[in-house]
């Protein structure tokens, strides 16, 4: 039997929370988490609603899961997100504990690969899903923001 939930699957989903924030005047950045195919967490950047540099995608969905888990580990868990974690979203991650994380589009300039920030040994790391949609809603953004200044 064929499983539709999929990193496919779950990268619409984070697609559709990046496109919130967008709508929103936010950098188009979303994110779940997802526990034996559930979604348990669903959110995306919030910095400027927040007046918050950590109010990233990533820091939000980890929050969100570890309330809805009732702890602070997220092993067993998956976090899909539209763009390569930066390096504080990396190393919160790397506490969490995380056993997945799955990105869309590779941030050359701020990721956490370019930034040389460790993920905890026993995360599994999948890139590329859905990298040009999620790559395509940000260079938008950019273009409508430069547009209107």
């Amino acid at each position: 039997m064929i499983n539709p939930f999929d990193d496919t699957y779950f990268m619409k989903k984070a697609l559709q929370e990046a496109e919130t924030a967008f709508e929103k005047g936010e950098i188009p950045v979303g994110a779940v988490i997802v526990v034996e195919d559930r979604i348990i967490a669903r959110t995306h950047n919030l910095t400027e609603l927040l007046n918050d540099v950590t109010a990233h995608a990533e820091m939000q969905a980890i929050t969100s899961a570890a309330n809805f888990l009732g702890g602070k580990y997220l092993n067993k868990c998956t976090l899909y997100v539209t763009l390569e974690p930066c390096q504080m979203c990396a190393g919160a991650l790397y506490w969490s504990q995380i056993s997945k994380i799955v990105y869309g589009a590779s941030d050359e300039q701020r990721g956490f690969k370019t930034m040389g920030t460790t993920i905890h040994p026993k995360t599994e790391v999948v890139s590329g899903i859905m990298a040009k949609e999620a790559s395509a809603l940000m260079k938008r953004f950019f273009i409508e923001k430069r547009n209107l200044n």
